[in-house]
C-alpha cells in the first residue's frame, strides 16, 4: 500500500501556532506540501495545496490516498499534473479525474485525449495564494516538464522534477527512442534541459524527484527523499561541468535494459482505455477451487508468498511481496496472459493492488496453496540448499548468477555462467537440462524466482542457495 513516511517529527510555528510536521510534510508561505512514496516502485508523488485548492502531481492508480489528504484538510483537488507519460505504472489521473473533475495538466510536446490543458514552457498556473511555472525540459521523454512552485511572496521555493532529475542522478533517455530519435538525441536534449532550466537555479531551491533509490527509471539514484540544487550541483555527477560529448556518453552509456513492461505502460498511460482500480479489484478479488484453476489453460499463476518451502504449483513463478513485487513481475512476465493469483491468506487485495499498478489487469482471482494442496493436486518442492550443500552439490553443476553486472564487478564464484535475472528468459537454451542447475545471487530472493522460472520451463535439475554470494565466499 502506498504509505506516509513518517520517520521523523518536527515542529514549525505558522500564524502563532504550533504544528507537528511529518517528514513528509512541507509547510511553507502559503502553502502545504506533502509527498507520498510507494516502496514498491520506488516512486513519489506529491500533494500541494493553497487556500483549499490542491493538484496531486504524478499520482498513482491507487487514488484513495490522495482523496483522503484532500478530506481530512477540508481541500479540493483542482488540477492533476503530470510530468511525463510514465513507463513504470500506470498513472491516476483519470480516476482522479472521474472523482474530483480536477483539470488534466501536462507541458509542452504532450498529446494525449485527456488533457485538458497544456501548460506551455516558463506559463504560470495559479494555485491559490501560490503559483507554479513549467519548465520544459525534454530528455528522459519529449515531454518531460518539471514544475517549479512559487510562494505567496513570489520566492522559488521547490521544484518537482520528475524523471529528469534524481538524487545523484538523471533520467535514463532510452525509455522514449522513435525511429527518428535516438536514446543520444534524447540525452543530448537532456544535457540542454539540465543546463538551461535547471543548473540556474538558487541553491536554497528544494528538488523533490518523481523516483528514489530502487528505480529502473535512472541508473544509480541515490538514497534520500529531496535535496537542495545547491548539494546536488556538488555531488551529481550529470550536473558537473562537461561538454555536450561527454554527458551524452555518460548518460547514455552501460543502462541495463529496462524490464519490458515499460513500454506497454507509456503507451497505455497516453489513452484513455484502462479502468479504475476499484473496479479490478471487484472483478479479480474472487477465491478460486483448485479444480477451476486446473480447468484453465494458458492461465499465468504468479505466488507472491515469501516462502515455497512447503512447494509450489508446478508452472507457477514465485515472486514474494517483500521484494520489488511489481517491478520483477512487470520484468519477467508478460502482460496479456490471464493471471492467477497464489497468495498469503490476506495479501489477495494487496497482490492485486501491486500489479494492476502496472497495468496487469487480467487477475481472474486467487488460490491459497494450503487449498491447493489439501485438494491432492501435484506439488513441485524446491531444492534449497545452506551454503555447505550448495558448493559440494554445486562441483559438478552448472552454476548461475542472476546478480546484475554491477554486482559481478564485486566478484563470482569461479565457473559461474553470468545471467542476470531480468535477462533469463531471453537465455534459456543456454543451460542444459540434462544438468544440474545451481543458481545463486545476492540474498537468496532472485535465485528463488529463477528456479521457479527454471522449473516452469521444464528445467527439473535445479537447486539454488537459500543465502547470497557475500554469505557463501565467506
Amino acid at each position: 500500500m502506498i504509505k506516509i513516511l513518517q520517520k521523523f517529527n518536527r515542529t514549525l510555528f505558522h500564524f502563532s501556532k504550533e504544528v507537528q510536521l511529518k517528514q513528509s510534510e512541507t509547510l511553507g508561505k502559503g502553502f502545504y506540501q506533502q509527498q507520498i512514496f510507494t516502496g514498491c516502485l520506488a516512486e513519489y508523488a506529491y500533494y500541494i495545496e493553497s487556500n483549499k485548492e490542491a493538484i496531486i502531481i504524478d499520482p498513482l492508480r491507487d487514488i484513495q490516498p490522495y482523496l483522503n489528504i484532500a478530506k481530512e484538510r477540508g481541500a479540493k483537488i483542482k488540477y492533476v499534473l503530470l510530468t511525463h507519460f510514465h513507463a513504470d505504472f500506470i498513472a491516476g489521473h483519470l480516476s482522479l479525474q472521474r472523482e474530483t473533475d480536477a483539470q488534466i495538466i501536462m507541458g509542452p510536446k504532450a498529446t494525449a485525449p485527456f488533457i485538458n490543458k497544456v501548460l506551455n514552457d516558463n506559463e504560470f498556473l495559479n494555485l491559490g495564494k501560490v503559483k507554479i511555472q513549467a519548465l520544459h525540459t525534454p530528455g528522459h521523454t519529449q515531454e518531460s516538464t518539471c514544475f517549479l512552485l512559487y510562494d505567496e511572496e513570489g520566492k522559488q521555493h521547490s521544484i518537482y522534477t520528475g524523471d529528469t532529475l534524481f538524487l545523484g542522478e538523471v533520467g535514463r533517455p532510452d525509455l522514449a527512442v522513435k525511429s527518428d530519435v535516438t536514446q543520444f538525441d534524447l540525452a543530448s536534449m537532456l544535457y540542454a534541459s539540465l543546463r538551461q532550466k535547471i543548473l540556474g537555479l538558487p541553491d536554497e531551491v528544494i528538488v523533490f524527484p518523481g523516483h528514489g533509490a530502487g528505480s529502473a527509471c535512472g541508473k544509480n539514484i541515490s538514497a534520500g527523499y529531496s535535496c537542495n540544487i545547491g548539494t546536488q550541483k556538488k555531488n551529481n555527477y550529470a550536473l558537473q561541468e562537461m561538454d555536450q560529448e561527454t554527458f551524452v556518453q555518460l548518460v547514455a552509456s552501460d543502462l541495463p535494459k529496462p524490464p519490458q513492461y515499460f513500454f506497454y505502460n507509456a503507451g497505455l498511460n497516453k489513452t484513455n482505455q484502462f479502468q479504475d482500480l476499484n473496479l479490478i479489484l471487484k472483478k479479480a478479488n474472487t477465491k478460486l477451487t483448485p479444480a477451476k484453476v486446473v480447468s484453465k489453460q494458458g492461465i499465468q499463476i504468479i505466488d507472491s508468498r515469501n516462502s515455497i518451502s512447503d512447494g509450489f504449483i508446478p508452472g507457477s513463478i514465485n515472486v514474494p511481496l517483500q521484494i520489488p513485487f511489481a517491478t520483477w513481475v512487470g520484468t519477467l512476465l508478460p502482460h496479456d496472459r490471464e493471471i492467477v493469483i497464489v497468495c498469503e491468506p490476506g495479501s489477495e487485495e494487496q497482490t492485486i493492488m501491486r500489479l494492476s499498478r502496472i497495468g496487469y489487469d487480467n487477475i481472474v482471482g486467487y488460490l491459497h496453496f494450503e487449498d491447493w494442496k489439501a485438494a491432492g493436486n501435484s506439488i513441485s518442492k524446491p531444492t534449497e540448499l545452506e551454503v555447505q550443500d550448495f558448493l559440494k552439490r554445486s562441483k559438478l553443476a552448472q552454476i548461475v548468477d542472476v546478480r546484475t553486472k554491477e554486482e559481478w564487478g564485486r566478484g563470482i564464484l569461479k565457473h559461474a555462467q553470468l545471467i542476470t535475472l531480468s535477462e533469463l528468459p531471453q537465455n534459456l537454451e543456454k543451460l542444459d537440462k540434462l544438468r544440474d542447475i545451481s543458481i545463486y545471487c545476492g540474498t537468496g530472493q532472485r535465485a528463488k524466482i529463477a528456479h521457479t522460472l527454471l522449473v516452469a520451463n521444464g528445467f527439473t535439475r535445479v537447486q539454488y542457495c537459500k543465502v547470497g554470494y557475500d554469505d557463501i565466499i565467506k
